[in-house]
């Protein structure tokens, strides 16, 4: 039929060319639903024949990645949304594709992550446990895709922020839709390292706070420090008084996490 050709045309495009301007990929995905609409396969049925069913899910799938890369959650969660009644199908009708189903699953978790969403995350986890089976925290922490934001979360949560780094370098992201996520996270973190340097310290030297932070220049660093209200003068950065100099185990911790991401990004200038 003309409309499965049609589809087949539009996955095939989206597929060879990620890096489509994202009205394109949209104005792509708009006829394929058109398509599917015509086939009446916008959602599945229980009759449909398993080659439609898989061109419909791969359209969701493509159309989901586009709209990450375009940094658009909202399109991305319409997908997904698209997507999970084809995910939930049995592998009689629909044989799956485990890398690319993860892989959109993973982008969702990350992106529950860089929202701040961690009720959402864990339930999502909880569901992907089940659905795994008996040893799925295991398998879903060593597939690229799922593991990745599972353990950006646990070491967010410790604030092991050097692993956070080292783990959103470029060749180390299981993706190129994945690293979109990267900017995001790195101004939550220099967030956090910046609530957790008031904490530990009294003042830091500029240089310090640069690598602290991973800021490209000190002039950086002053712009950074001018809009968390940090005083900077003859070299040296100066932290807000706490309201209390009694929370030592506060402190500890927040030093120790000072303290660890300095030494990665010392290490990190040293390679370099």
């Amino acid at each position: 039929m003309a409309a499965e050709r049609t589809l087949q045309q539009i996955i095939t495009q989206l597929k060879s060319n990620p890096s489509l301007p994202y009205a394109e990929a949209s104005s792509l995905l708009s006829k394929a639903k058109l398509s599917l609409l015509q086939l009446h396969a916008l959602t599945p049925t229980a009759n449909a024949p398993s080659d439609l069913l898989l061109l419909a899910r791969s359209v969701y799938e493509y159309g989901a990645l586009a709209s990450i890369r375009a940094r658009n959650p909202d399109a991305f969660t319409r997908y997904l949304s698209q997507l999970q009644p084809f995910y939930e199908l049995p592998s009689s009708q629909l044989k799956p594709d485990a890398e690319m189903r993860n892989k959109v699953t993973g982008l969702y978790l990350l992106l529950l992550l860089t929202q701040g969403s961690y009720a959402e995350f864990h339930s999502e986890l909880e569901s992907l446990g089940t659905r795994e089976g008996i040893d799925g925290p295991d398998r879903i922490e060593s597939d690229r895709f799922l593991g990745y934001p599972v353990k950006l979360e646990r070491w967010l949560m410790e604030g092991s922020y050097d692993r956070v780094w080292k783990a959103m370098k470029k060749g180390e992201v299981p993706s190129e839709e994945y690293g979109v996520f990267s900017e995001i996270l790195t101004s939550q973190i220099r967030s956090e390292i910046a609530s957790s340097s008031e904490r530990a310290y009294p003042s830091l030297p500029l240089s310090s706070t640069k690598s602290l932070l991973f800021l490209e220049s000190e002039g950086a660093v002053v712009e950074f420090a001018r809009q968390r209200g940090w005083a900077v003068r003859d070299g040296t950065i100066y932290f807000p008084t706490a309201a209390e100099a009694g929370e030592e185990e506060e402190k500890d911790i927040s030093q120790m996490v000072i303290e660890n991401t300095l030494g990665y990004a010392r290490e990190l200038e040293t390679i370099v």
